[in-house]
């Protein structure tokens, strides 16, 4: 093998974090952000709810937000490969073969997330895995394939 073939940037596929560092810089930091803004979010759409409700929905509120949660995530991802925060700090997630996630693939991302939020020990080994893998990969991206990418200047 040449080293013109090893320095190669890939056809498909997730960048090598070897050779395209650039990448995954702060992605941990910017993935934390944004969870901070979406979650910003997901608060008020959950407050419009309970107020369009005549404050009924208040009585099951953790549920509630629980959903609006959710659908947020998964529709947002499915839609651009992105929450609105992912996509305020210039972040995306792609899957194996570098591409936009797809409906089902979100969706499974979404319950990977929701339920290592359940389950602390899950949600630390996940926030763990972000700062110590090269390609910053929770583990539900791990187990999907996915990873957050900082987006290509356009």
């Amino acid at each position: 093998m040449s080293t013109t073939q090893t320095y190669a940037p890939r056809a498909s596929g997730l960048p090598d974090p070897d050779y395209h560092a650039e990448f995954y810089a702060d992605v941990p930091a910017k993935r934390f952000f944004a969870w901070v803004i979406d979650v910003i979010l997901i608060t008020i759409a959950t407050s419009v709810l309970t107020m369009l409700g005549f404050l009924i929905p208040l009585l099951f509120l953790p549920f509630l937000f629980a959903v609006v949660s959710f659908l947020y995530r998964w529709m947002t991802i499915a839609g651009r490969s992105a929450t609105p925060g992912m996509r305020f700090m210039a972040i995306e997630l792609r899957d194996r073969d570098g591409q936009s996630l797809d409906g089902g693939t979100a969706f499974l991302h979404t319950a990977g997330y929701a339920f290592s939020v359940l389950t602390v020990p899950l949600q630390l080994i996940s926030v763990v895995m972000m700062l110590m893998t090269a390609r910053r990969q929770g583990l539900t991206d791990t187990v999907l394939g996915t990873a957050a990418v900082n987006r290509r200047v356009r």
